[in-house]
């Protein structure tokens, strides 16, 4: 028998699935749980953001035409108070909706018709980066700190002016890699790949989401980011 899907120490992996399609739920929910995933489901929105609230999932999968309200509002409810990974699944393919969606708090956008196979791996990734840092992490850069916020990689938590500041996992993922390469360009393909995976390399417009929503949350001045630095055409760079 193969072991459950881990995300952590908790125990198996909770997936909540919300898409109105019957089929696309059927098939999502005899797949995740022939993987060991404890599954739930919604039809709706309002369930959806009932049911995340009863049984604390820690990946969601999310269809964005739902029956009683879009799902980018469904994104928005779930970001008020809860930072669980969202894998949007969509037939929208346009370039202004994806990012609508992952500047919502969205993690990953999957279009259908989708692949099992590149859409479980996708969830994977998706639960990876939510995972707590482990305490073998390098000490030597546990703590970096800057005249206006404070980014401690081993507790996985930002303090911006006496208050921690709520990020998305992959927002602490991207913070995260930039940190630990202080002073050092990142290239925009070991940016993608390192947060979102090896499969990405040209999915740009997630980087300037992603960076624009870090600007946005700990620079002065977002419009002029003094931390946060764009080399264009090359990558990013995070300066103390």
């Amino acid at each position: 028998m193969a072991p459950p899907a881990t995300g952590d120490s908790r125990g198996p992996v909770r997936v909540l699935v919300v898409d109105d399609e019957p089929q696309i739920v059927r098939a999502l929910v005899i797949n995740l749980k022939a993987r060991k995933y404890e599954v739930d489901a919604a039809a709706d929105g309002a369930s959806a953001l009932e049911l995340a609230a009863a049984r604390h999932p820690d990946v969601v999968v999310l269809d964005l035409g739902l029956p009683d309200m879009d799902g980018v509002e469904v994104i928005r409810g779930l970001r008020g108070w809860t930072r669980v990974p969202i894998l949007v699944l969509s037939a929208r393919q346009t370039s202004d909706e994806k990012v609508e969606a992952l500047d919502a708090g969205a993690d990953d956008y999957v279009t259908k018709p989708f692949g099992m196979d590149e859409l479980l791996a996708r969830l994977r990734a998706a639960v990876r980066r939510a995972e707590p840092v482990g305490s073998g992490d390098d000490d030597s850069v546990a703590m970096v700190e800057t005249e206006g916020f404070t980014v401690d990689l081993v507790a996985k938590k930002v303090n911006r002016e006496g208050r921690d500041v709520r990020l998305t996992p992959t927002e602490w993922h991207l913070l995260e890699v930039l940190v630990r390469n202080t002073g050092r360009l990142v290239s925009q393909k070991q940016l993608l790949q390192e947060v979102w995976g090896p499969s990405y390399g040209t999915e740009t417009n997630y980087l300037r989401v992603y960076m624009a929503q870090l600007r946005r949350k700990l620079e002065a001045d977002p419009s002029h980011p003094r931390h946060f630095v764009t080399e264009p055409g090359m990558g990013y760079r995070f300066d103390r």
